[in-house]
């Protein structure tokens, strides 16, 4: 019951920020999981929810594995028939599960049979301690909320059984650390389809009318990121008030600050569309941001996926200079990094005035981009070598 009310709280929210037809399209994309067929094989992914964390964490990832043999399903903890595939696999990754009744079912029936379970997250929301800095938190209803209450999948993190994670950065590696599990890295990675569909994209730009305009891209999944955003309004308005043809092109949702009203149409805003349709958004750009609140560990946890998700498309991006996005980007070379408000505005005007270094640092981070962060570039191997020996060890 528990559970039903924190789906139903979250269905409610994504009507409420994504409008009815998105809105009913993440909602409908969750149900059809629900009935997806899960065979036998050697690993099994079992998320609480839909949406980029679970697209990244479980079906790029098994995607990954596959490229080593792995088989490898992926399914909801909604799933009516979860407990009965503790006999179709060795290894159970649980990304963002919350512990309700089928759940503590499905975890003692692993443990009777001697399998491996693996905890995993991409985020600090398993720890209730850090949930103060996620401003998103603040936003939610009570029903969402509820998720939270325990620190999601916090549970399965302190148990003495599980004693491995997986993550996606080496700021939450080491905080899992402390956690007394070993910890291994298992970066993001864009999907086969992700890059077929960012060529198609590709391909459409390079078809479509040719613009004066400048646009600078800001893509936000929920509105977790209002503080984020609001960390380079100054810098955005000084380069909007010196360059005439720069647009600003917000996708999902977002509050921003009054002062950009000034610009009018230069302002264009889009609700958050499916994910073939991203790429084509992302493709429309010349210059995409991915600014983050510095201090903050929730930003501090990020992923570089921002990054790759625009070089993919060949955009050159502006980002914080976060440990993960300094570590990704060779600043000046595939992209710029940027540590206060006067970088930001320096870096974005040397991109908005110059479209020979737009083009060259896009073609670069494109580079980048198929070269390290696809699902067919796996350099996972201490991570490959630890499942086959769980595999091996549960047959």
């Amino acid at each position: 019951m528990k559970l039903l009310l924190i789906k139903n709280g979250k269905a409610f929210n994504a009507l409420k920020r994504d409008g009815f037809v998105n809105g009913s399209r993440r909602i409908c994309a969750a149900g059809m999981l629900l009935f997806r067929p899960v065979g036998e094989g050697n690993i099994l992914f079992i998320s609480g929810g839909v949406g980029d964390s679970a697209r990244y964490r479980c079906e790029h990832v098994a995607q990954e594995l596959s490229q080593s043999e792995f088989v490898c399903s992926v399914t909801t903890q909604d799933n009516f028939r979860l407990l009965s595939y503790v006999n179709k696999f060795s290894v159970f990754v649980l990304h963002r599960t919350l512990v309700d009744r089928r759940m503590e079912k499905l975890i003692a029936e692993i443990k009777r049979q001697k399998k491996t379970i693996i905890f995993e997250t991409d985020d600090l929301v398993y720890d209730v301690e850090y949930l103060k800095h996620m401003d998103y938190y603040t936003k939610m209803n009570a029903l969402e909320r509820k998720l939270y209450e325990n620190g999601v999948g916090g549970e399965i993190l302190r148990d003495d059984y599980v004693k491995v994670a997986t993550t996606t950065t080496a700021f939450l590696a080491q905080k899992l650390e402390r956690e007394g599990k070993k910890v291994f890295i298992v970066p993001n990675k864009l999907s086969a389809e992700d890059v077929e569909n960012a060529e198609k994209a590709l391909q459409e730009k390079d078809t479509s009318e040719k613009s004066d305009k400048i646009r600078i891209g800001y893509f936000s999944g929920t509105l977790s990121h209002n503080k984020d955003f609001a960390t380079v309004t100054d810098a955005l308005i000084a380069v909007m008030e010196k360059n005439e043809t720069v647009e600003l092109f917000l996708i999902g949702p977002l509050d921003i600050d009054e002062r950009l009203a000034r610009f009018g149409e230069r302002v264009i805003r889009l609700p958050y569309v499916p994910r073939d349709e991203h790429f084509v958004n992302s493709a429309s750009c010349d210059i995409i941001i991915a600014p983050l609140e510095i201090g903050n560990p929730f930003c501090e946890s990020k992923s570089e996926l921002k990054f790759f998700e625009a070089g993919i498309v060949k955009v050159p991006v502006v980002v914080t200079a976060t440990q993960t996005f300094t570590e990704a980007i060779t600043d000046g070379i595939d992209g710029f990094t940027a540590t206060d408000s006067e970088q930001w505005q320096e870096k974005l005007s040397q991109l908005v005035q110059d479209a020979s270094l737009r083009r060259k640092m896009g073609e670069k981070a494109y580079q980048t981009a198929i070269e390290k962060h696809t699902t067919e570039n796996t350099q996972n191997e201490d991570y490959i070598q630890y499942l086959k020996e769980q595999i091996i060890k549960n047959k």
